[in-house]
């Protein structure tokens, strides 16, 4: 019985061989490696990476199909956890000594910035990360500063990944086609990420990116003096994009 895509859910599924080869040869699975997929589906992904795999997880919220994969797939070769990625402990997953989690995934557009924040959390127990997500949100991912798509994400991200946008692809590798195009980024875990408190260094980047036409002394006022703004090594008439991740840092840490 063909499965019928929820928007509710947010469900595009992969269906381009072509572009599936290309993902899973960006990823690279080794037969030993601990790999959990996001949002299955309906197993394109799945499928080819178990063709390299010993064993994989996978996590997905829509009881169909978690009951077709359950059908599908013998326990030995997938364990299946029925549930939300949002709310997932991503940390309870055994991994073998010495290795790290890899994750993958065709990330729901709704929900694609919460669920990478949520993320971050596990961060120093992941090896790497290969996502499809909507072409724009990757762009704003990977921004430098002074672009116009550099913001809270940019910052936030990149305080804890090395991010790369593999490449492009279009709607018509899905069904249903999306009205955007997609794009593969690949973020690997930053060793060292810069000593920051994160709630803090959030709460900098919001309130900068709250305004981001204005000039970052106004934006901040009430939070830093024109003296500190100076101290983290930033122009106080910049505007917030023009900004990097090392001043933001010196501002959260300013500030706690």
């Amino acid at each position: 019985m063909k499965h019928v895509a929820r928007k509710r859910f947010g469900q595009n599924f992969l269906h381009d061989k072509h572009v599936l080869g290309s993902i899973t040869d960006s990823i690279n699975p080794q037969a030993g490696d601990t790999v959990v997929e996001i949002g299955p589906g309906l197993a394109a992904m799945t499928d080819q990476l178990l063709r390299s795999l010993k064993h994989m997880h996978v996590v997905e919220l829509d009881r169909d199909l978690v009951a077709r994969l359950e059908k599908a797939y013998p326990r030995d070769k997938l364990t299946i956890h029925s549930g939300d990625a949002l709310k997932f402990d991503f940390g309870g997953i055994p991994v073998p000594e010495g290795q790290k989690l890899r994750i993958v995934g065709n990330l729901p557009y709704n929900i694609s910035s919460p669920l990478l924040f949520h993320l971050t959390t596990f961060a120093p127990l992941v090896q790497d990360q290969h996502f499809m997500l909507q072409k724009e949100v990757v762009e704003r991912m990977v921004a430098e500063p002074g672009s116009k798509v550099y913001g809270r994400l940019s910052v936030m991200l990149q305080w804890r990944y090395d991010m790369s946008l593999l490449f492009v692809v279009p709607p018509e590798a899905f069904d249903p086609p999306p009205k955007v195009d997609s794009a593969i980024v690949r973020m690997i875990p930053v060793a060292n990420p810069l000593p920051c408190d994160a709630a803090t260094l959030e709460a900098v980047v919001q309130k900068a990116f709250s305004q981001r036409r204005k000039v970052i002394r106004n934006c901040l006022a009430g939070m830093f003096t024109e003296e500190q703004i100076i101290a983290a090594g930033i122009n106080p008439t910049d505007r917030p994009e023009a900004v990097g991740l090392v001043q933001y840092v010196a501002l959260a840490n300013l500030l706690k």
